[in-house]
């Protein structure tokens, strides 16, 4: 197999972690407006572990991207 061949493909099984970010994001806010339309007071309960696992989430994300890119301009 060519070498440019193998990158491109080790980049795009680096990136197939992407979709399962973008369902994680859309869990974490759904379950946050849910939440908050059941109980609007608790908001302020419900805001820091709402974006402390968004971060969480989008970190997976960057890692992700930063692999892809390495293997495609580095490697």
């Amino acid at each position: 197999m060519e070498v440019d061949a193998a990158k491109l493909i080790g980049a795009g099984l680096a990136v197939v972690g992407l979709g399962g970010v973008g369902a994680g994001i859309g869990n974490i806010f759904a379950t946050t407006i849910s939440s908050l339309a059941r109980n609007p007071s608790a908001r302020s309960i419900i805001n820091q572990p709402m974006w402390l696992g968004f971060a969480l989430v989008e970190a997976v994300a960057l890692y992700a991207l930063v692999i892809a890119l390495m293997l495609l301009f580095v490697f």
